[in-house]
């Protein structure tokens, strides 16, 4: 975690307006308690209005002016929604960045609104998204964002299964099943894979330049019919 991203974490723990001590934010920041103690003090340096010492805890001062952040509730709700989506299909990275988005909205928005959180009534539950599928769809995304070229054993409906090299391009979620769109080396064409039927899956070296026709934006025009309104990236 960057220190910027841990500064501001440890000012929203302090807004709910519980002391808290530096054992207990540095569990949940996974650091030590040295480190809490060294970034509470540049945090009070800095004129964040933090009270407390080491040995007792922290709170922030209540009369200090930082103003609260205000959703609708339809945004509430999407936002909230949106993260338990999130934590319920995303992969392992996703599952933590979206439980400290949740903290985050928590922390920022008005007291008031807080019990609106606990009433919002839409679960995604993610018992359905085993781990090593979770730890595949961060591998896949960072070869998307890495433009790096993978390897694996795919496995069609019917049980044919074929070995691929393949230039990922995107990811996309389709009714509880994720696929991979990508350019197929032994196809010659476009392809889409569903994650769960990959097998043996490497990252190969180095990183591969988008060649036109094999783009992503090449990718949509082919699957989706002229006139529609998103074909557009």
């Amino acid at each position: 975690m960057r220190r910027a991203d841990r500064l501001f974490r440890i000012v929203q723990f302090l807004r709910l307006g519980r002391m808290l001590t530096a054992q207990k934010l540095a569990a949940k920041l996974q650091v030590s308690q040295r480190t809490i103690y060294r970034d509470v003090r540049d945090l009070q340096l800095s004129g964040m209005p933090i009270e407390g010492e080491a040995g007792v805890g922290y709170t922030l001062r209540r009369d200090s002016d930082l103003p609260p952040l205000m959703f609708t509730r339809g945004e509430l709700t999407a936002l909230v929604l949106g993260a338990r989506l999130v934590k319920a299909w995303g992969g392992a990275e996703n599952v933590i960045a979206a439980g400290h988005a949740l903290q985050r909205i928590e922390a920022v928005v008005p007291a008031e609104m807080r019990d609106e959180l606990d009433a919002i009534l839409l679960y995604a539950p993610g018992y359905m998204m085993p781990q090593p599928l979770r730890e595949r769809l961060d591998v896949l995304h960072g070869a998307c964002l890495g433009r790096r070229a993978i390897l694996f054993c795919y496995a069609r409906e019917d049980g044919e299964k074929s070995e691929r090299t393949v230039r990922p391009l995107a990811l996309a979620f389709w009714s509880g099943v994720w696929t991979l769109a990508a350019w197929c080396e032994l196809r010659k064409d476009f392809r889409s894979f569903r994650i769960d039927r990959m097998d043996e899956l490497r990252v190969l070296e180095g990183s591969f330049e988008p060649r036109r026709g094999q783009r992503l934006e090449d990718f949509m025009k082919k699957v989706k019919p002229p006139g529609d309104p998103s074909r557009t990236l």
